[in-house]
């Protein structure tokens, strides 16, 4: 069965569409732009699609069975944030076109549609409060509320032959290149001060297990459902300390960020459905790989990059 992923070229969408094609799944990705001569492990199809409510993109959907909507409209490199001086747009591309692609999913004879929405639902918590899928949404970024109200605007259209469902994710991150933390890397190899942030991360792989562990469930499981999906806490002291160990980088590492301030997000559901992320074992793993990848300045190209300017 043929899925299509929207965003598929993305740094969460990649995972996505390697996981499928690895478990035989024929895929088609919707973007703006064909992907690169082997960005992926197999072929894929390509389709047009555009973040536009305007549009008409029902011939996106041909001979496609599921339907997974990872693409997202930002700034580049930011989610939180992502709509820069233009909220309007930020929300009419993310908000009103997702809508749009969802409806157009629907008539066009979809049978199961995903969306991947996202932490910031919950907007800044208590302390040490765990997330769970009923807990308040209380957004307080426009990032956030563009995400909980394509929720509900998806929830909307949960009908017998289209099953509908939401994935919260936390932090993503992963061993393809470019990852989320590339800058990170760099400022520390090159001297630069990192700041100490602690957070929920959750491997691309992972992420991919679950969206097709959503594909393949029964849809009694997952109709009209809203699942978390968050793996470990960590934060920049744990993951520099690998990088450091790797490169023997001899620049000090930031002050540990206190763990306790962080929410926990409960996985119970999308657990239910046989998920386990990989844990402490795949970030080391993870981190270890782009380490070894990474050139490590010399003395001299450090002291030249730290410089400012």
């Amino acid at each position: 069965m043929k899925v299509l992923v929207s965003g598929g070229t993305g740094l969460v969408g990649r995972y996505i569409v390697e996981e499928l094609l690895a478990e035989g799944y024929a895929v088609s990705v919707g973007g703006r732009h064909q992907p690169e001569p082997g960005l992926f492990s197999k072929p894929v199809d390509f389709v047009p699609l555009r973040l536009d409510p305007n549009e008409n993109q029902a011939h996106a959907f041909d001979d496609a069975y599921f339907f997974i909507h990872a693409g997202f409209s930002h700034v580049p490199g930011r989610y939180r944030g992502g709509e820069g001086d233009d909220p309007a747009t930020f929300q009419r591309l993310n908000l009103d076109g997702s809508v749009k692609l969802f409806e157009t999913a629907q008539r066009s004879g979809i049978r199961r549609c995903l969306f991947l929405s996202s932490r910031a639902v919950y907007g800044d918590r208590a302390a040490g409060e765990v997330l769970r899928e009923d807990t308040e949404a209380s957004p307080n970024t426009l990032y956030g509320r563009v995400k909980l109200d394509a929720e509900h605007a998806l929830s909307a259209l949960n009908a017998p032959g289209f099953t509908v469902a939401s994935l919260r994710l936390t932090g993503v991150y992963g061993d393809l290149r470019p990852n989320k933390w590339t800058d990170l890397f760099a400022n520390y190899l090159a001297g630069k001060p990192v700041p100490s942030r602690a957070g929920t991360e959750v491997h691309g792989r992972d992420v991919g297990q679950a969206i097709r562990m959503m594909l393949e469930a029964e849809t009694s499981r997952i109709a009209d459902g809203v699942f978390n999906v968050s793996d470990l806490l960590t934060e920049t002291h744990e993951i520099l300390s690998i990088l450091q160990k790797v490169t023997g980088s001899p620049h000090a590492l930031p002050a540990r960020a206190p763990l306790n301030v962080v929410s926990r997000m409960d996985t119970t559901r999308i657990e239910a459905l046989g998920w386990r992320g990989g844990g402490r074992a795949l970030l080391e793993a993870t981190l270890e790989g782009l380490a070894r990848g990474l050139h490590t300045p010399s003395a001299r190209e450090a002291q030249h990059l730290s410089r400012p300017g």
